[in-house]
């Protein structure tokens, strides 16, 4: 196990402070905002922690204000139901005494039932693909400051995207991107981490696939970039240690708003999970950049 995932199960470990009440921490690393996906996957152990014997099948959650990594956040616990089939929690995150995020999860007993599911898209296999090490030595230079940043750091999640040129191109692209996922280190068993490690990595790509078609790039200092509102859909069993391909489109932007929304296969095919986000695209250029120079 890295060092890297073992911060991430440090960071969704949460502390029990009273009765459905819990207290996450993040990463100083230097971020001037806690990551989305940081937020989901705290949330989500949250809800998981007031619930027995039933697995999560889905979560809504909207962003309200940007977190602070300074401070721990407080997430509260409303026990809306728990039902003969169906369990529904609300979780707030609170930091500075307001809301900062909320979510609402669902969770299910195992049930037999109709099965049906889209075919993954004819892709490399991840083996197939350059590995990080290989694109830092190949884009890295050519990369801007913060990207360089952003890739030389060691980090939880392996991501080998199928076209790279995403991340470096200026160019107008279609608005879809496929790429490989896994924890750069072994998980314990329990599938119920797996599914909060998904939350979390389920934010890192998905909104960058809405300024591909725009020539943009989330990392660009002229961009106001953030997720507004974000939702999953867990299908079947996996596990978040081996490959998973997230396979992203985004039908529409507007508004300053861009719309995305992925799948999330195994390598066999078994579509395990959806993802859905709209996010803030403002084109701002008087902003600062919201990372360390």
């Amino acid at each position: 196990m890295t060092t890297a995932v073992e911060s991430l199960l440090d960071i969704l470990d949460l502390e029990t402070i009273e009765h459905n009440l819990f207290r996450g921490s993040s990463p100083q690393d230097g971020w001037q905002r806690v990551y989305g996906g940081q937020v989901i996957g705290q949330a989500l152990v949250a809800a998981w922690r007031t619930v027995e014997a039933r697995s999560v099948h889905s979560l809504h959650g909207y962003f309200l204000l940007a977190g602070d990594p300074s401070v721990p956040i407080v997430y509260e616990v409303d026990r809306i139901r728990d039902g003969r089939s169906f369990t529904t929690r609300r979780v707030v995150a609170i930091q500075h005494g307001r809301a900062i995020f909320f979510m609402s999860a669902s969770f299910q007993v195992e049930e037999d039932g109709l099965d049906h599911q889209m075919d993954m898209a004819d892709i490399p296999k991840p083996e197939d693909l350059p590995s990080e090490k290989q694109l830092r030595d190949a884009f890295l230079d050519i990369a801007p400051v913060n990207v360089r940043k952003y890739w030389e750091r060691e980090r939880p999640i392996e991501i080998r995207p199928v076209h790279p040129e995403h991340y470096v191109s200026k160019k107008p692209l279609d608005p879809q991107q496929y790429v490989w996922i896994r924890t750069t280190g072994e998980l314990p068993d329990d599938p119920t981490l797996h599914g909060c490690v998904l939350a979390y990595a389920s934010d890192f790509t998905l909104l960058d696939t809405a300024l591909f078609a725009h020539g943009k790039r989330v990392f660009d200092p002229d961009m106001q970039v953030a997720s507004l509102d974000h939702a999953m859909w867990f299908h079947r069993p996996f596990r978040a240690d081996e490959w998973l391909l997230y396979a992203q489109d985004s039908p529409s932007s507007s508004g300053a708003r861009g719309l995305t929304r992925g799948g999330i296969y195994t390598r066999d095919g078994v579509l395990v999970a959806s993802a859905a986000q709209e996010g803030l695209i403002r084109n701002r250029p008087d902003l600062k950049p919201p990372y360390p120079e």
